[in-house]
């Protein structure tokens, strides 16, 4: 444990996570469940990279970002699920400061990449549905790759800042987190010093990572409903909200829980509220969005189609 002289301030050297439960046998069901969910995870998100990187008919903007988004669920539910499912293993959840930060970071990270993903997504749903003969002009490979590069340095920046001030606040020997792993507001919450500038940084962070983008997504998509109902045929109509459909889903469900939680000041979101926040995002919805976009998108699912008959035929 290290020590602030004068101040007699103290940084602890690991944390004590309570987890959700202390109950042996519901740990051991957790195991199991989370277990399998994060396989599920790795194996959808990992088969909708393989879909895109073999079939050149999905070698479109859309699939570009989708790809992204697939490599985001991938790394994000990798930086805390399996530090979990230990977790469920053992009597005493204890985690290094070290990699609580690291941890904090990476989830930081890949969590404000994926709002901004899902922002660029909406713009290209948008050329898509509202300016169809100009998509391929305006969508054109430079613009994808600058708008998932921005994505992703705004998402790291984001996290670098948020981690350094996080993790710098002391706690003054208190160690025990009541949550499922290191998460902002716990860390937060357990600091003895004055943490109004890291409240005032949370909500100007979750302005730029959640509440921008989401506008963002709400103006594209006001604008995505009003060039439907414009379209005169039923078919033409159903076409285009096909189009659009898959991504509504994901950012209904990613933006809803996060802006109730994130954007509320001075911490108002209960332990529990917050657990349940990061086991959503950590555990559901990266297991969520590949169900989602193969099961909506018909591309998608001609393209699983056709890598299975080509798999069936080299067996043969």
């Amino acid at each position: 444990m290290s020590q602030l002289g004068r101040h007699n301030v103290t940084w602890v050297s690991e944390f004590i996570l309570m987890g959700l439960s202390s109950d042996r046998q519901t740990q051991a069901g957790l195991f199991v469940l989370f277990g399998a969910t994060y396989l599920l995870t790795l194996l959808g998100n990992g088969l909708i990279l393989l879909l895109i990187w073999l079939d050149v008919r999905l070698h479109l903007p859309m699939y570009f970002f989708l790809c992204h988004l697939s490599l985001v669920d991938i790394c994000y539910t990798s930086s805390g699920v399996p530090q979990m499912l230990v977790h469920f293993l053992l009597e005493k959840k204890t985690i290094s400061f070290a990699r609580c930060g690291t941890q904090l970071f990476f989830s930081l990270a890949l969590a404000g990449t994926e709002f901004l993903l899902l922002a660029a997504m909406a713009y290209d749903r948008y050329v898509a549905v509202c300016d169809p003969l100009c998509y391929i002009a305006v969508m054109r490979p430079r613009l994808c790759v600058a708008l998932a590069a921005v994505s992703w340095l705004v998402g790291l920046a984001n996290s670098a800042m948020q981690t350094a001030l996080t993790m710098h606040l002391p706690t003054c020997g208190h160690n025990v987190l009541n949550h499922v792993a290191c998460e902002t507001l716990a860390l937060v919450r357990l600091a003895c010093v004055d943490v109004t500038f890291n409240q005032v940084v949370i909500v100007a962070s979750s302005v730029v990572v959640l509440l921008v983008p989401g506008c963002l997504v709400s103006l594209s998509y006001t604008h995505i409903i009003v060039a439907i109902l414009r379209i005169r045929s039923t078919q033409g109509r159903r076409k285009a909200f096909r189009t659009c459909a898959s991504h509504l889903t994901v950012v209904s469900i990613s933006y809803g829980m996060a802006l109730f939680t994130y954007m509320q000041p001075r911490s108002m979101a209960s332990a529990e509220q917050e657990k349940v926040v990061v086991l959503f995002y950590a555990v559901v919805t990266p297991m969520l969005n590949p169900l989602i976009y193969s099961l909506r998108n018909k591309d998608v699912k001609a393209a699983l189609s056709r890598v299975l008959m080509m798999s069936s035929e080299l067996k043969h």
